[in-house]
């Protein structure tokens, strides 16, 4: 069981919030499209023939692709990847480009699953953070993907916005509830350094929400959608029974997957890699044969440390008796001495299965309880 994701970095406008590598050379479409074919024949053994279960097209902004550039990728996929029955095929995109015309495009090239950048349904705040999409844009493109035919659609949100009340993001949660997407995910916004948000938070030009404001909007974002049906499977994430993100589900499970394009990484088990985030010289280095990439060989309290940081936000948590196989019983040891403190403080429990996993009370501190178990 593997995973492929491909990056596609290019963005028609920065977002005021995103650190994230992206491009708006938009004349490249073709030799990067061209360069990612080359890397996925280059590097077909990596997934060591194993059938690929889901594919991942993310960014920047995949749907400001062409049909005959998204053709040529799955084309490529299918051409060198042995796929499995029923695979979950993801795009993302943003409200703007998902025009009935375009979902149909997809939906017709075998795509299943939509992943879209929403954010807010206040367009104050849209333009606060330099979507170049509306409220009713959003709506707009539900729907459209709707009448194409797909029936696995998820919507980001972001809380804790600057400005924002506790009535604002309840009317958020709202209205995405009522375009029912079988999958929401919704991240504390955060100003990383470099950034215009960050930028003019460092002027005072806007204000971050107080850690009350913070804790009681993710409060809220919980409250709300599993009263919607819907199964709180990872801290930041929601689907109702059976649309769980089985691409992102394999991030949190140790599951390899490989990364192509311009900034992507991958992961084989016992080593992580990641190309050149540059797509001048991601092209260049493709096509020449001398791709740019690093590799960095994990060693077994590194592999520890990423399973406790993954597992420990999900709800299925850590497994034990797999912890004490794979890693040993230093680490194992260790994990307890840890689960065993956060368990009398209540930030902690053990499943019948045997399983470590966050309670609601955990959720909320879930960075310093995963600390406790990082080994340093």
């Amino acid at each position: 069981m593997s995973g492929i994701y491909i990056h596609i970095p290019f963005c028609k406008q920065r977002c005021r919030y995103c650190a994230f590598y992206s491009t708006t050379l938009h004349t490249l479409h073709g030799s990067y499209t061209a360069a990612l074919c080359r890397e996925l024949e280059q590097r077909k053994g990596y997934a060591g023939n194993k059938p690929v279960e889901t594919i991942y097209l993310g960014g920047g902004t995949p749907s400001l692709l062409a049909e005959e550039h998204l053709a040529e990728i799955l084309k490529s996929i299918h051409c060198n990847y042995r796929l499995a029955t029923n695979p979950e095929i993801t795009i993302e995109c943003n409200p703007d480009d998902l025009t009935p015309a375009y979902a149909e495009m997809l939906a017709r090239l075998g795509f299943n699953r939509i992943s879209m950048g929403v954010q807010s349904f206040c367009d104050e705040q849209l333009r606060r953070l330099g979507r170049r999409h509306t409220a009713e844009g959003a709506r707009e493109a539900v729907h459209n993907a709707r009448v194409a035919g797909f029936r696995n659609i998820s919507i980001d949100l972001m809380f804790a916005l600057p400005g924002s009340t506790r009535e604002q993001w309840a009317a958020d949660l709202c209205s995405a509830i009522e375009l029912r997407p079988e999958h929401l995910s919704a991240y504390n916004l955060t100003y990383e350094e470099g950034t215009p948000l960050y930028r003019a938070l460092q002027k005072g030009e806007i204000t971050e929400l107080s850690e009350e404001e913070n804790i009681a909007q993710f409060n809220m974002l919980i409250e709300q959608m599993r009263a919607a049906g819907y199964h709180h499977y990872e801290i930041s994430n929601f689907a109702r029974p059976g649309h769980e993100s089985r691409h992102n589900s394999s991030y949190w499970h140790d599951i390899p997957y490989i990364g192509l394009g311009a900034g992507a990484h991958s992961y084989d088990g016992t080593s992580r890699g990641w190309n050149i985030a540059d797509v001048a010289q991601y092209i260049k280095g493709i096509n020449c044969g001398t791709p740019v990439f690093e590799i960095e060989n994990l060693t077994t309290e590194e592999q520890y440390n990423d399973a406790v940081l993954t597992r420990l936000r999900t709800a299925d948590g850590l497994p034990t008796e797999w912890v004490k196989k794979k890693f040993g019983d230093t680490l194992y040891n260790y994990m307890m001495l840890a689960a065993r403190k956060e368990i009398a403080t209540g930030n902690l429990q053990e499943k019948p299965n045997g399983n470590l996993a966050l309670t609601p009370k955990g959720i909320f501190v879930s960075d310093a309880v995963i600390r406790e178990f990082i080994y340093v």
